[in-house]
């Protein structure tokens, strides 16, 4: 019922009184983050910082009614966490017990995600596909990356003193939208883009 464009004709007396909007039926939304936990990430306290932009992620997904997909990189192999379920209070505790440690098995991790993603679409076209990537971009060997089939932005959590600057050249590599955490406050971080 729309309460604003009844209430402006005077107190609704009968059912003809009320005023009806249509719903409009939005796409379904899917929001892919996959977190770099490996070793690097503890240095200066990284992956702690980017736990509080992950709980506020993770609260604005809940309000947009998006599913949420989470896929960790760390030790030998990437490991999925949750496969495109409901955002809820339920994240919290996995994410306060996330750590880091080990190598980086992000290429791997950034291969599964892509070919998850393309099943996906085939199985749900409908649906609008946005991922989040929180890294270092410090990994172990480089080679030729191919981007992901959906909007993407690249979160680079290195911190310290030096800077290497390697996750801006994966951002570009993927094709993603680039931003440094210390650029962003936890509102920004679920401003992902739109799928083109």
């Amino acid at each position: 019922m729309a309460w604003p464009a009844t209430l402006l004709k005077g107190r609704p007396r009968q059912r003809a009184d009320l005023c009806w909007s249509q719903r409009s039926a939005s796409s379904p939304e899917l929001w892919l983050v996959i977190v770099d936990a490996s070793a690097s990430t503890r240095r200066y306290q990284a992956l702690s910082r980017a736990k509080g932009l992950l709980a506020s992620f993770f609260d604005q997904a809940y309000r947009a009614r998006a599913r949420l997909a989470l896929l960790t990189a760390s030790g030998t192999a990437p490991r999925w966490q949750r496969h495109g379920l409901k955002a809820s209070a339920a994240l919290q505790p996995w994410l306060a017990e996330l750590g880091a440690g080990g190598g980086t098995p992000l290429l791997a991790a950034l291969q599964e995600a892509r070919q998850w993603l393309v099943r996906r679409q085939k199985q749900f076209p409908g649906e609008q596909q946005r991922c989040l990537l929180l890294t270092d971009g410090r990994l172990s060997k480089s080679a030729a990356l191919v981007p992901l089939p959906c909007a993407s932005v690249l979160i680079d959590m290195e911190s310290g003193p030096v800077r290497l600057g390697r996750a801006r050249q994966l951002a570009e590599q993927l094709q993603a939208d680039y931003w440094h955490m210390d650029q962003l406050d936890s509102a920004a971080c679920g401003a992902l883009p739109q799928r083109q």
